[in-house]
Order: C-alpha cells, then structure tokens, then sequence
C-alpha cells in the first residue's frame, strides 16, 4: 500500500488465501509440495514412489491422518508414522502428566 494516502491504507482489506491455514504459519520452512494426487473412484490416492522411499513408508505400515482445520473446513491433511505419532504425543503430554500426579501427590 506504498504511496496511498492514509484513508485508503486503513481501509484496504487484506483477501483471505485459501491455503492460509495454521499448518502453513507453523511449519512453513520444513514443508513443500512433493506432488499433486488424484483420487480414484474408491476414494484411494497412490503416494508417489519417491515420497514412500524418501519417508521410509513401506507395505504395512501404520500411519495417523491429521487434519487441519480452519473456518469449519479441513485445510491440510497430513500423513504421520504411528511410531512417529506415539512419541510426538507422549512428549507434548509428558509435561502435564507430570502435573497432575505431582498435584494428587500432593493431596
């Protein structure tokens, strides 16, 4: 808005990019499209060969979809290994477990 006068920056508008979503301000730095998928009838898509390999992802493995959500619709979906999953949340609770038994040790 470099060069409009001051009424009109105060009332410009900034559009909503519909990719703005959390995800996108979070990880921004470690995440790139790796390929643009189709869904067949059946609702099934085929990670490229490449991604598998590069994700260590092979026949059997468990993995956890994640959704994002934003403004009531899903705006990312994420893969994550189960492994991957169970660690990344038994840190995040880690913390507040400790919380709560310290707190009913206490009582």
């Amino acid at each position: 808005m470099k060069g409009h006068p001051p009424q009109e920056r105060r009332n410009y508008v900034k559009k909503k990019d519909p990719l703005d979503c959390n995800c996108k301000e979070k990880y921004s730095d470690a995440c790139r499209i790796e390929a643009i998928l189709t869904v067949d009838e059946r609702g099934q898509i085929v990670i490229p060969k490449e991604v598998r390999e590069s994700a260590k992802m092979g026949a059997g493995d468990r993995l956890a979809l994640v959704s994002c959500m934003k403004e009531g619709q899903v705006c990312c979906i994420m893969l994550i290994h189960a492994d991957q999953l169970t660690t990344m949340v038994r840190s995040a609770l880690s913390p507040v477990m400790k919380d709560i038994i310290g707190d009913s040790a206490g009582l």
